[in-house]
């Protein structure tokens, strides 16, 4: 009988927490960890990724489209180093993410060896759970507990394991006699998470009293779309969406306004400037500046993390718990609110922004602009289609120009707001889900940080579809040195990818579109494809991402940024002038 090492109390500990999929990369300071994952293919998948940061951006967005707990390997030394941009990304956005990392040989660490990096006190910031594993009998103990804890905590939980206790055979004889076998256990237990009545009584106090109640939806409300609409209506009052929060409820929905920010809706800005009551449900949107004054309106807030309650709003009453049952519970506690007309000006605030974004999506002049082709592959996409995107001008694209629909997914990085997560995040909502539509839409400068991932789709033959917007440019940087700090740009244009040949080297399927005339046929014709597919879209690289409300300051520097020599000043000015001249008439 084949003896029990360390490493095989680890994948089987992980493996009773639903742990069945793990993203990773190998090396000899895990060889312990492989070999332990090589005997159980058949219980736990291993995902070679290219790069390890690749795989703690997998991790996080499967623990995001799936609810369970996502999993990443990577060796000692470098490959624990290149993990922490992906565990940041769900540390900021309070994700359950298991990290497995190697460490040198236990009695060599400290003494300047190769790849002598104690990565349990690098991890110190990212985690909620972050250990070194001592001995042999301390695996199965530390991995119960590491999941326990990033489950309970929403956060990442780190084991790092020396690669000589990996593949050291189990026995009790070096056990302390304190440490009984299997006194540990793998039950996760919940609360109810159910707000307090006396909360309820005060919450629904509060929401009875106001006239002009809006609802700001985050992340946190995903699961809540029935009862938010339910709310809604009771209350008249329109739902504003944060951008994690896209799919809390569809954007056809008769109550959204849609999103709120730099890359929000004018209705949104409209109703949150407006309002007389706030209701702020699983959100912790971070840009207080478009949120009511602190003096403005009366607030109500869900959030299951009570240190979340009054972070970003003053409000009077906080409700901890789950969003949905929080809800439930509130709802037969309101009166209704009789006066509709704040939900009726938002419905036709949001008639109006339709119409000046459908006018953007309908342009046929070249260089394209991205709204085209954001709006063509919305309304191709499935209707349980997952949607990943990337950080910088593609997100008001993305956000603004794809509609969500019911029982689509959406995410992003969001409260990180990394480049380079959209195609990590696509590949693994396609292996958490291989039937249903997995897409990614990406600006060119955060596809080229991780593009290599694209032949890991290629080697396990899936199905993404890879919508590259090219504009050549770091687009967001550039227009954030002109509007926010009136300078010229420097730094951000890029040296042009063929990212459809690319695709082709890889093994995949390759597409350029370039034409809005040609751009549903071409769309048509990728989509259909039953492998890895890059679809490059040539865009207008002046196009800006206007905010909804465009400040003084901001025309002020935008101004100071053309005068003082920006290279490109006659044709950013040209853009922005017809832009501006096509919403008028």
């Amino acid at each position: 009988m084949a003896s029990t090492t360390a490493a095989d109390v680890l994948i089987d500990s992980i493996h009773d927490w639903g742990v069945d999929v793990i993203f990773g990369m190998p090396g000899d300071g895990i060889n312990g960890i492989m070999e332990a994952l090589r005997k159980r293919q058949d219980k736990v998948r291993f995902v070679q990724v290219r790069h390890e940061e690749a795989a703690a951006f997998m991790a996080c967005a499967y623990a995001k489209y799936t609810g369970k707990l996502g999993a990443c390997l990577a060796t000692s030394g470098p490959g624990g180093i290149h993990l922490l941009n992906g565990l940041y990304d769900a540390r900021m956005d309070s994700q359950p993410v298991l990290a497995l990392t190697g460490m040198h040989y236990h009695d060599l660490i400290g003494t300047m060896a190769q790849q002598d990096v104690e990565l349990d006190k690098l991890y110190e910031d990212v985690t909620v759970f972050n250990e070194r594993v001592m001995g042999v009998t301390h695996v199965e103990s530390l991995a119960d507990l590491a999941c326990r804890t990033a489950l309970a905590y929403r956060g990442v939980a780190h084991i790092t394991f020396p690669t000589d206790f990996q593949e050291a055979e189990v026995s009790r004889k070096q056990a302390s006699k304190r440490n009984l076998p299997h006194h540990t256990s793998d039950v996760c237990a919940q609360s109810a998470r159910l707000p307090a009545d006396r909360d309820l009584a005060r919450a629904a106090e509060v929401l009875n009293r106001g006239r002009k109640i809006a609802i700001l939806a985050g992340q946190g409300a995903l699961g809540a779309t029935d009862e938010l609409e339910q709310i809604a209506e009771k209350l008249a009052a329109p739902i504003v969406k944060a951008l994690l929060g896209k799919a809390a409820v569809p954007d056809d929905s008769a109550y959204t306004t849609g999103g709120i920010g730099l890359l929000g809706t004018k209705p949104s800005q409209d109703a949150l400037e407006e309002c007389d009551t706030l209701l702020i449900v699983g959100s912790s949107f971070p840009y207080i500046e478009f949120l009511p004054r602190p003096d403005q309106a009366r607030g109500v807030q869900i959030d299951l993390n009570p240190k979340r309650i009054g972070l970003r709003y003053p409000v009077e009453v906080g409700l901890v718990g789950d969003s949905k049952m929080a809800l439930q519970a509130l709802l037969p506690l309101l009166r209704g609110n009789s006066d509709r007309g704040f939900l009726e000006k938002a419905r036709k605030g949001v008639e109006d922004w339709r119409e000046i974004m459908q006018r953007q999506e309908s342009r046929t002049d070249r260089p394209m602009k991205p709204q085209v082709i954001a709006a063509e592959l919305g309304r191709r996409l499935s209707a349980s289609a997952i949607i990943s995107s990337d950080s910088g001008t593609i997100t008001t694209w993305w956000a603004r120009h794809i509609s969500a629909k019911r029982g689509q997914m959406f995410s992003c990085s969001g409260n990180l707001a990394t480049m380079a997560p959209g195609l990590p995040y696509t590949i693994a909502a396609q292996i958490a889900y291989p039937e249903r539509q997995c897409v990614a839409f990406v600006g060119d400068g955060g596809f080229a940080m991780l593009m290599a991932e694209f032949a890991t789709a290629v080697k396990y033959q899936l199905p993404i579809k890879v919508v590259v917007i090219k504009n050549n440019t770091l687009g967001q940087i550039k227009w954030e040195q002109m509007v926010f700090l009136g300078n010229p740009e420097y730094g951000c244009e890029l040296q042009p990818i063929d990212f459809a040949a690319f695709a082709r080297a890889c093994g995949g399927e390759g597409f350029t579109i370039d034409d809005p005339s040609t751009c549903g046929q071409i769309l048509d014709e990728a989509l259909a494809i039953r492998k890895p597919v890059v679809i490059e879209a040539l865009v207008d690289p002046y196009e800006p991402p206007m905010p909804a409300s465009v400040t003084m300051e901001q025309a002020r520097h935008f101004a100071e940024s053309l005068a003082r020599g920006e290279p490109n000043r006659k044709k950013i000015a040209l853009t922005v002038l017809e832009d501006k001249v096509r919403e008028l008439v």
